[in-house]
């Protein structure tokens, strides 16, 4: 990589998540520049399928906290975004031209929506942190999809994917050490035979930890992830809900869960 990168590359180059903030207001200007950064993402078909609920109330991000798993991080972040998928628009635009709504029995709508949503976090939280403040995205606001609609009353066909927490950062989390490059870039066709590659990192990851930790933590990253992934999320109780909130909000759950 080229040491002379400009700005932009440089903050997302640069990127970390914070999960702890200083007690100082996020402006609403920063607010809306974010927001603004995040609705100039390109989406399918321009069809715009993302919004952004604003969450300041304090009580208001203390249920959202307990919601996405007890993350206090949502709490004391002066700002709480909500990313949803948005098909909702959508309706009402069938509904204005007389027609029915029939793409939503598709799968694929749901991989629009979910990729929307991303593309438009990542414009977020490079926006946010360019203002020199600090993020973390939160996938803990599907643990108890329904109670978060519920509480930010959204409407049908409307699912939350993501949250993210914006405020000015209280100390350095350290940057944490990704995979090997030739691990995720692959040319002209995908390279299954990355298991070296793998533990080398797993050596990375863990010599980061044991550091950050003060030597309390050197688990690697084979081991945090097979932990992880080992059981379905619907059989510990974890994002249990998941089905249930497709189906109150009008989502293609038969073609997803037979």
């Amino acid at each position: 990589m080229s040491k002379e990168i400009n700005g932009v590359l440089a903050t997302m180059m640069e990127h970390r998540s914070y999960r702890k903030y200083l007690d100082k207001e996020v402006t609403d200007e920063n607010v809306e520049t974010v927001v603004s950064a995040s609705q100039a993402a390109p989406s399918w078909i321009n069809g715009q399928h993302v919004t952004i609920v604003v969450v300041r109330d304090k009580e208001r991000r203390k249920k959202l906290a307990t919601l996405s798993g007890g993350q206090k991080h949502i709490e004391d972040a002066p700002v709480f975004l909500v990313f949803c998928a948005d098909f909702h628009r959508i309706n009402l635009a069938c509904e204005i031209e007389e027609k029915v709504f029939e793409s939503i029995q598709n799968i694929d709508t749901v991989i629009v929506g979910a990729t929307d949503v991303g593309i438009s976090l990542g414009n977020a939280i490079n926006a946010a942190e360019s203002m020199g403040l600090g993020t973390v995205p939160i996938g803990g606001i599907r643990r108890n999809p329904i109670e978060v609609i519920e509480l930010l009353q959204l409407p049908k066909y409307v699912i939350p994917i993501s949250g993210l927490c914006i405020g000015h950062p209280d100390g350095e989390p350290g940057l944490k050490p990704r995979l090997p490059k030739n691990a995720i870039m692959h040319n002209e066709v995908y390279n299954s035979d990355t298991s070296a590659l793998i533990h080398q990192y797993n050596d990375t990851y863990s010599n980061y930890l044991n550091e950050r930790t003060n030597g309390k933590d050197n688990s690697n990253w084979t081991q945090r992830m097979a932990e992880f992934y080992s059981e379905p999320f619907y059989r510990n109780n974890s994002y249990s809900n998941v089905r249930d909130m497709l189906i109150q909000q009008g989502f293609p759950i038969k073609e997803i869960y037979n």
